[in-house]
């Protein structure tokens, strides 16, 4: 077997790329792996974003992975200590050795005769061709190559700076002046108060309000515990207290949502003020029908609360030279303008794949266990939690995909692909969201069907059952030997 040609291909060498690669070392490791990076460094979205303040979304007691302990201090962490954190893994797992940098994957052909994958890439302007048994795609589901800017009136009559969070210009000069950041997801409370610091004044335009929660960004528990445990104990511990509690809320959240939308208003109040206006922390819809923003320790309220930062919802009529022209007819003065308005997804890395000469149209696909294609052999792809921490979904992934590499080997199968027997079975968006960067692009995703093994539950607990100890051979999933 020469050296492109690996038992399993990786597509990515970010958070789930990495861990995949950890995965089979741990598991099978007698398989041979290789990794392709289109960029040129490991760490993915770690990597990727450098805007001010960048970090953790989720607690890195689940963020983390299953099989290496977060040591560090705090529970949401900034991203140069995940972007640490997974080098640090790699180099573990001596992983970099078998990455492939500079390397972007266009696309796939499967032959049944060979039971083979020969996958296509560019490095450096020349297209280069690999072989494997078996394919993971762990590219993230969006376009690292831009993000999401609408098509503002007036744009170019600004005379201050524009900024996209997934470009950021490591030059911009934001100390003393009139910042504007448009939006109001993940990326734009995190770039709100961590502007603030050195901007005269940080204004939050936002179209329509999200939900916020602050955590505390070190866990009291984990502390109190690493006093008295070993750091793996913690770490599960700690891990598992996360999992539950957050499946817990988000449970309550779709069951009692007044409930909980009650306890929120009252957690903004505590931080801003009887006196403050909480229109602007009161959305439309309901809690976890968009993914909710968490802020540690509260710093976007204490940004707000001493008067560095501001929020503002309304809607951007035009720039104007100096600031923004907003739909109430008031403007806003800025320097400096952040359009933190979204990402652009891109299922599967934009890969074109190809099953014995036949085109695959991801967007007509059925997604199997939301990690395989119908009818696509020997091929699975890392997708996260929308409601929980991207890693626990992947790690469960991983695994599968090993188990399911172990059922083949000691059976003497050389594919598998899972098969859809109901034609009739209704169909359903892969992502029940609604935020604007889901409705934009989840046409161009596989489907999900109404009930098990074709349904994404976006619920831990269950696929532990499914993924880890459900059997593989399960009715859907059909093995063969090659050219069968």
């Amino acid at each position: 077997m020469s050296s492109d040609d690996v038992d399993v291909l990786i597509v990515g060498a970010g958070l789930s790329g990495i861990g995949a690669a950890c995965h089979l070392r741990r598991r099978r490791p007698g398989s041979s792996i290789l990794l392709l990076e289109g960029r040129d460094r490991i760490g993915g979205t770690w990597d990727l974003f450098r805007y001010p303040g960048v970090r953790s979304d989720s607690d890195m007691y689940t963020l983390g992975y299953a099989f290496r302990p977060w040591t560090g201090a705090r529970s949401i962490t900034d991203g140069e200590s995940i972007l640490d954190y997974i080098r640090a893994t790699a180099a573990e797992y001596r992983i970099e050795h078998r990455i492939r940098f500079g390397t972007r994957v266009t696309g796939a052909r499967w032959n049944s005769a060979q039971a083979r994958w020969t996958v296509s890439a560019v490095h450096d302007g020349t297209e280069v061709t690999y072989t494997c048994g078996f394919l993971l795609v762990c590219s993230g589901y969006y376009d690292y190559r831009h993000g999401y800017r609408p098509d503002f009136a007036g744009l170019e009559s600004f005379r201050g700076a524009v900024v996209h969070p997934q470009q950021w210009d490591p030059d911009l000069d934001y100390a003393g002046r009139q910042v504007v950041v448009v939006g109001s997801g993940a990326t734009a409370v995190t770039l709100v108060p961590a502007m603030a610091r050195s901007a005269a004044h940080v204004t939050m335009l936002q179209r329509s309000p999200g939900y916020v929660l602050s955590l505390p960004a070190r866990d009291r528990w984990a502390l109190r515990l690493g006093r008295v445990l070993p750091s793996r104990w913690v770490y599960g511990l700690i891990r598992w207290k996360n999992v539950l509690r957050m499946s817990l809320f988000y449970e309550l959240s779709r069951r009692r949502p007044t409930t909980v939308k009650r306890l929120l208003r009252k957690g903004v109040r505590a931080r801003l003020g009887t006196d403050y206006d909480l229109r602007h922390f009161t959305p439309r819809y309901e809690p976890w029908d968009q993914r909710m923003c968490f802020v540690p320790d509260g710093d976007l309220f204490a940004a707000i609360r001493s008067g560095r930062a501001s929020v503002v919802t309304d809607t951007v009529e035009s720039f104007t030279p100096s600031g923004i022209r907003l739909g109430s007819g008031a403007e806003l003065a800025a320097d400096v303008v952040v359009t933190a308005t979204g990402l652009e997804l891109l299922p599967l890395g934009g890969i074109e794949f190809e099953v014995d000469g036949v085109p695959v149209d991801v967007s007509r696909s059925l997604a199997y266990k939301a990690m395989m294609l119908d009818g696509v052999p020997n091929l699975a792809f890392c997708i996260g939690y929308t409601n929980a921490s991207w890693t626990l979904k992947c790690d469960l992934t991983c695994d599968y995909v090993c188990r399911l590499l172990d059922h083949m080997d000691a059976r003497g199968y050389r594919q598998c692909r899972p098969r859809n027997t109901d034609p009739a079975m209704p169909r359903l968006p892969a992502i029940d969201f609604t935020s604007g960067y889901i409705r934009r692009g989840i046409h161009r995703f596989p489907d999900q069907g109404p009930r098990a093994p074709w349904r994404l539950r976006q619920n831990y607990l269950l696929d532990i059952a499914a993924l880890r100890f459900g059997s593989v051979s399960d009715g859907a999933m059909e093995f063969t030997g090659a050219g069968r």
